[in-house]
């Protein structure tokens, strides 16, 4: 396992258990539209190693457990902790914009962070398989697709209290990232490119027809 993988994981771990016996520390760092618009914008990047609970991390921690080793075999540790920190801060700072009218929201996790890293891992490994409840064999691909579709249908339904917006901004900065880190897959593997941008574009016409 990579040293930057184990230092996130660890600060995860470490941010989390301490917010989940502290209520004060919790809420001083979790991510506050009205705090934030009031200066605290420490809370973007801090409320990202805050969970609500021990499932809630471990699942974000296997995630990225699982992903994080297609990126940094391809682009190394250094872009891999880039990639994490880009998407994490595109996570909140899409939530920060779509939401910034409602200055009760509050939002903590690393989910946008974990699906940039996993939006990464698909476009530098498309053809690997995954297993959907360990069971159902799924291409990568066709999963991030799914996923991305499903939380824009989570951002306009608002029925559940699931991220479904930083997950989407995390994404977003998975994509661009690594893009930029390897700009021969525009060529080189142009129908992956395309295919996985779709729902970005779907999110983006949506948000200019008022639809979110």
């Amino acid at each position: 396992m990579s040293t930057i993988l184990i230092i996130i994981i660890a600060a995860n771990v470490l941010f989390s258990y301490k917010g989940f016996n502290d209520i004060l520390f919790f809420r001083k760092y979790d991510f506050h539209i009205g705090s934030i618009r009031n200066g605290e914008q420490v809370r973007m990047f801090s409320s990202a190693f805050l969970h609500a609970d021990m499932g809630h991390l471990f699942f974000n921690m296997l995630t990225l457990y699982f992903f994080a080793p297609v990126v940094v075999a391809h682009l190394g540790e250094i872009s891999f902790a880039l990639i994490y920190i880009s998407s994490l801060l595109f996570g909140n700072l899409l939530t920060l914009y779509l939401h910034k009218n409602d200055l009760n929201y509050r939002a903590i996790g690393a989910s946008g962070a974990v699906t940039g890293i996993l939006y990464s891992a698909i476009l530098l490994q498309p053809d690997m398989m995954l297993g959907i409840f360990f069971i159902i064999p799924m291409p990568a691909y066709l999963f991030g697709i799914i996923y991305l579709l499903y939380s824009i249908y989570g951002m306009r339904a608002k029925n559940d209290n699931i991220g479904h917006t930083a997950h989407f901004g995390g994404a977003i900065g998975g994509y661009l990232f690594t893009i930029i880190k390897q700009p021969e897959m525009l060529t080189d593997n142009t129908f992956m490119v395309v295919i996985l941008a779709i729902p970005i574009l779907i999110l983006f016409v949506m948000a200019r027809m008022g639809k979110l």
